[in-house]
């Protein structure tokens, strides 16, 4: 596909979170503030899934994990020890012609503004990407503290005691979901480049002697997270190993997503050393060691990082989600209609069946049939409009099933499914219902 459909793509999915309440802009009646997101009904629903998914593969199907929700204010010396305060910064440049901002690394050409032609840009200099504030009464340099550019470092902070609290021994791992805020110098992408977002971290300790086994076996199992339980293409997902490295690291990839924009990253594996238990060791003045009972001997974790993006993930689920197909219609002068349609996963849905009764009289069954299957399934009840718009405003949202209430229902104790990627429908029985959507759901 061709850059001009792929972006004319994004265009018309940016529209359509907006229209149907997944994404819109913060603060839009004052007219926006660049860089952060807002998710209404439908996408609360879908964000809530995916991270329910994640954290279920992640912790609640493992002995080995544990979970952690840190604050997003750490103390100070949190960011100094990481490096954070000294060294987290990209390169920033000034257009003198249009006033535009730019990091150095995102200009088209150097010495060139991509936003109007110009060359005259001022020198590269350097930009912290920490958002600063305040605690306390008293706004000085005493009280100034940093809302958290990551959420790993509160978990090696914490890692003593989840390990004693849990009473476990190495290897393990240790993870959190939560906010994180980085001061982009040029937030685009819609949300992949965002302000403030959520990460979904985990932090695995181990022996040095084991790490690139356990490093090989996390690769292996974001990878499956992605295509197994998120049903994305392997055809638009690609592992791509850093060429460069950080100095106390041994290897790193990530796993990228063909973005309407092109690849991006949806999540890093890193094998990080022993740098960080050994940063926080000489800045907080205790030794952050582990005692091995087998071996008997001290000794540093080494640590194996996975950390993906939350909203990443759920824009790359919505860009390979959009569809546009046809389908018969019986407006005047036309056979076919266009027809919008996100193919998500039925497991991070946002509503996952919709009850539609035929007619108005009917609403008492269908009501009563939409509350029985809330208790467990994301459930919706429309009755405005004719059967087939609502069948699209459902297949514009991503619903997999919709669940018909009509006459005959009361006779034969069935209703009619419609599948909303194969357009079949198939007349099942009430007392198999349940059944028959879950299997096909979750």
């Amino acid at each position: 596909m061709n850059a001009a459909i792929e972006n004319d793509t994004l265009t018309k999915l940016v529209a359509l979170c907006k229209r149907r309440g997944f994404i819109f802009q913060s603060s839009e009646i004052y007219g926006g503030i660049n860089g952060f997101w807002d998710y209404g009904p439908l996408g609360v629903a879908m964000r809530r899934a995916v991270e329910q998914a994640w954290w279920r593969y992640m912790v609640e199907q493992r002995d080995n994990v544990e979970g952690l929700d840190s604050t997003i204010i750490c103390h100070p010396r949190v960011w100094k020890a990481s490096g954070h305060l000294d060294k987290f910064s990209d390169l920033m440049v000034d257009c003198m012609d249009c006033k535009k901002r730019f990091r150095e690394d995102q200009l088209a050409t150097p010495g060139e503004c991509p936003a109007c032609g110009s060359k005259r840009l001022t020198e590269p200099r350097e930009f912290n990407l920490m958002m600063k504030t305040f605690v306390g009464p008293v706004f000085d340099d005493e009280h100034v503290a940093w809302l958290r550019a990551e959420t790993c470092q509160p978990i090696f902070v914490d890692f003593d005691q989840v390990r004693v609290a849990a009473r476990q021994k190495l290897p393990f791992g240790i993870a959190q979901v939560g906010k994180a805020f980085r001061n982009e110098i040029n937030p685009r992408f819609f949300t992949f480049r965002s302000r403030e977002f959520v990460q979904m971290e985990m932090e695995f300790f181990c022996r040095d002697d084991e790490s690139m086994t356990w490093y090989e076996y996390w690769r292996e199992e974001r990878w499956k997270f992605y295509t197994e339980v998120l049903r994305l293409p392997a055809d638009r997902l690609q592992l791509h190993p850093h060429d460069k490295l950080a100095h106390y690291a041994k290897a790193a990839v990530d796993i990228e997503f063909a973005f309407p924009f092109g690849w991006g990253e949806l999540e890093g594996i890193h094998h990080r050393g022993t740098w960080d238990m050994q940063r926080h060791s000489e800045f907080c003045g205790e030794p952050q060691t582990y005692f091995d009972q087998e071996r008997n001997e001290h000794y540093l974790p080494t640590v194996v990082e996975t950390s993906c993006g939350l909203d990443r993930i759920c824009l790359a689920l919505l860009c390979n989600a959009y569809d546009e197909d046809t389908a018969p219609t019986k407006k005047e002068g036309m056979d076919e209609d266009t027809r919008v349609v996100l193919h998500l996963p039925a497991a991070v849905a946002p509503v996952q069946v919709a009850v539609l009764p035929l007619s108005r009289k009917l609403e008492e069954p269908s009501e009563a049939l939409y509350r029985d299957l809330k208790r467990s399934l994301r459930a919706d009840y429309d009755v405005t409009g004719n059967i087939g718009k609502r069948y699209r405003r459902q297949d514009e949202i991503g619903t997999p099933f919709c669940v018909t209430v009509d006459f005959e229902t009361a006779n034969d104790q069935a209703v009619t499914v419609r599948d909303r990627d194969a357009m079949t429908q198939e007349r099942i029985g009430l007392g198999q219902l349940k059944a028959y959507l879950l299997e096909r759901l979750l």
